[in-house]
């Protein structure tokens, strides 16, 4: 078996190759120790070669979690040989992190990829020049078009540690160099000899990770120490500024060399298009539009029209009087039937039936994901997040959150400041997830039917409660302080590939239908008993079951917000378990009535202004239980998950309650009650913890400070 490590920059366009690579032969799991995915794959037909598919990064220094895995990976020498994939469009900031994967002694095979885009923009890049100055082995490929591919992983399968005698490390300043050779001579047999340069080079920068890792000797540290200060004497820099002049200065002659272009102010497609998506003025009103379009499509147009087929008819009619036959044919017992069909069916059934729109969703962002886009968002929402005090790195995982919360939060970590980390866990989960989309799609197509805003409204109150909640909680004592940077880079834009979007769309819908065939199945199962049963387990009406009394005892909380039926009590916590849970809930309680459909059935006990309110709640309370848990392993401390948790559901209950009350008044023109000064009361707290000047925290004086030095 010969492993492939395949690494690169995010957008590169590794993903990509990793899929054309490996086709359906990928598995997924965590890295040992960490939560962070790891995928691997074998070769299509060549199930001997392995791929292992390394988290997209710019550096191997400082570390993130993403780069500390990178790093631990590659210096544990399980893998044979590294495949480097590059953006060709931006040749030297990619190379950075090429010269630091040649440093480990490993040997490095290139993928130059998005080669056709490159020339779409008339320019060129020798690929032979390339590898000889490098002295890597460097093939042009189109991860999109699949031009390449094959060619570059059969390179790479033969240039292993076992195949190659030595390697070609990149030369610098004579004086670099000879401080190097020096390091190396002190740690001996410290290191491995192959990664003798690699750590030469990270104990010259100071890198303290690197240093606790290895086993040094005082007599080695004041040496190293001595070696390091006459260098910088010699260059009058420190250390680190040192060792990344000396990076760019190899890449500029590297590229300088290789690359050539048929005009320097050519403006390409991507250019073009992005002076007019990531425009200050048009950006926002262009990302609304876009937004407004994908729930638009999934939500009221073409997702709905299965979503109806399968509601009213797969799992209104097909389904059920197939079962029913099946039953009364096995002469099985009333209450098991009304489990299979009042519990199990209903409650599946009506989950699974907002199948087709959470697909069509995915095809919508899959596509956006593709064709370069949502990178673009990330750079506009940047601007709006730093203006307010927040970091741009947020917003990443917001984007994920959109899927689910728990790989959301888990991205936190690439936040470096630990303040920013915590805000962005404690408001990522505002967004609306596929789980939440069923809620929405429910609320949307009972009492909102002919309004193409609503659905999408929902998009942008996530957006502005995280927005907004962000800026407050950024002028607390807690989480006051300065903002982490965000550098992230712009893919150009390019067609989306069917197979990789349709693939993704798939793959979230199978997650979809796993969560129901798992966790909301338990759950009905639980629903249905608690509902058809009372406390002396004695079969009773659904009004005088166990959930019935317990809905009654927490309903009068949620009075003030609309909702204070029993019901909508009770599917407001068991969608604590999973955010999918409300929509089967519903539709197992108001299957009891049996007359008319769940649409006419809500229709019956909330106004439009309470489901709004019910929609709101659920939209911005606590996460599933799935995603409190990756709050708890992120956060790391008791009490921060429980502030977290604290908030949200406040946050959720405030603003639902402000919603109602206020709409009460201002759109059904109700008189003013106790409540409505209760709700206004509330909104001006909201907008003074918003508006107010935060403090000067202790910290960030320290910092500026350090950058007042750093500037001088």
């Amino acid at each position: 078996m010969t492993t492939i490590a395949l690494i690169g920059n995010p957008n590169s366009g590794k993903t990509s190759l990793f899929n054309a690579a490996t086709g359906t032969n990928q598995h997924v799991g965590n890295w040992p120790g960490v939560t962070v995915e790891r995928k691997s794959g074998s070769v299509k037909k060549q199930p001997e070669i392995e791929v292992q598919d390394l988290p997209g990064i710019y550096s191997m220094s400082p570390y993130s979690p993403e780069e500390k895995i990178a790093r631990d990976y590659l210096l544990s020498y399980e893998a044979d040989s590294i495949l480097n994939v590059v953006d060709a469009t931006n040749l030297e900031r990619n190379l950075y992190l090429t010269t630091q994967l040649i440093e480990t002694g490993i040997p490095v095979t290139m993928a130059l990829n998005m080669s056709d885009v490159l020339r779409a923009q008339g320019k060129v890049i020798n690929v032979d020049k390339l590898s000889y100055q490098l002295g890597i082995p460097v093939v042009a490929t189109s991860a999109v078009k699949n031009l390449g591919i094959a060619q570059v992983i059969q390179k790479a399968a033969q240039t292993t540690r076992e195949v190659v005698d030595g390697i070609q490390f990149p030369m610098y300043d004579n004086r670099f160099e000879a401080a190097i050779a020096q390091i190396i001579e002190v740690l001996g047999a410290t290191v491995p000899k192959s990664a003798a340069r690699f750590y030469a080079i990270k104990l010259f920068e100071r890198d303290n990770l690197v240093e606790s890792e290895l086993n040094l000797s005082s007599f080695q540290k004041a040496d190293i120490a001595e070696i390091i200060q006459i260098t910088e004497e010699v260059f009058t820099e420190d250390s680190e500024t040192i060792v990344i002049n000396q990076r760019y200065a190899f890449i500029e002659r590297v590229a300088k060399m290789a690359q050539s272009q048929e005009s320097d102010f050519k403006l390409n497609l991507s250019d073009k298009i992005d002076k007019v998506v990531t425009n200050r003025i048009l950006a926002l009103p262009i990302f609304a539009l876009v937004m407004f379009l994908v729930y638009y499509l999934s939500i009221q147009t073409v997702g709905s029209m299965w979503t109806g087929w399968v509601n009213d008819v797969l799992f209104g009619e097909i389904v059920p009087n197939w079962v029913q036959r099946g039953l009364d044919y096995l002469q099985v017992a009333d209450w098991m039937q009304s489990l299979i069909l009042d519990g199990i069916v209903a409650g599946v059934g009506t989950v699974l039936g907002f199948l087709p729109q959470i697909f069509v969703l995915f095809v919508c962002l899959g596509i956006l994901e593709d064709i370069g886009y949502m990178s673009r968002i990330a750079f506009v929402m940047d601007r709006i997040f730093r203006r307010f005090g927040l970091s741009g790195k947020s917003f990443i995982p917001m984007l994920i959150a959109t899927g689910c919360g728990v790989p959301a939060i888990m991205a936190s970590r690439t936040i470096e400041n630990e303040r920013d980390r915590k805000i962005t866990i404690m408001t990522a989960t505002f967004m609306p997830c596929s789980a939440k989309l069923e809620i929405i799609a429910l609320i949307a197509g009972a009492f909102f039917p002919d309004n193409p805003f609503m659905a999408p409204s929902t998009y942008f109150v996530g957006i502005a409660t995280i927005v907004l909640s962000g800026i407050a909680l950024k002028k607390t004592v807690f989480l006051g302080g300065y903002t982490s940077p965000f550098i992230m880079e712009l893919p150009a834009y390019h067609l989306p590939k069917a197979v990789s979007v349709l693939r993704y769309a798939f793959g979230k819908a199978m997650s979809f239908v796993k969560r129901a065939g798992t966790i909301i199945f338990s759950l009905t199962v639980l629903i249905w008993v608690l509902s058809s049963y009372n406390f002396a387990l004695q079969a009773v009406e659904t009004e005088q079951s166990m959930l019935a009394s317990f809905g009654r005892l927490f309903a009068w909380v949620f009075e003030p917000l609309g909702f204070g039926n029993w019901r909508a009590t009770v599917a407001a916590m068991t969608g604590l378990a999973a955010k999918e849970t409300v929509v089967a809930t519903f539709g197992i309680l108001y299957q009891s009535t049996g007359e008319v459909g769940l649409t006419e059935s809500l229709q019956a006990d909330y106004s439009a202004l309470a489901a709004y309110s019910f929609l709101t709640f659920n939209l911005l309370c606590a996460p599933c239980f799935a995603a409190m848990g990756a709050i708890k392993r992120e956060m790391g401390e008791a009490k921060w998950t429980i502030a977290a948790i604290g908030f949200q559901t406040g946050l959720a209950y405030v603003v639902s309650l402000v919603l109602y009350q206020l709409g009460l008044v201002l759109l059904e023109g109700k008189a003013v009650t106790i409540w409505a000064g209760v709700a206004l009361g509330l909104l001006l707290i909201m907008v003074y913890l918003i508006v107010r000047k935060p403090r000067q925290l202790q910290d960030d004086i320290i910092h500026l400070h350090h950058l007042a030095r750093v500037s001088q």
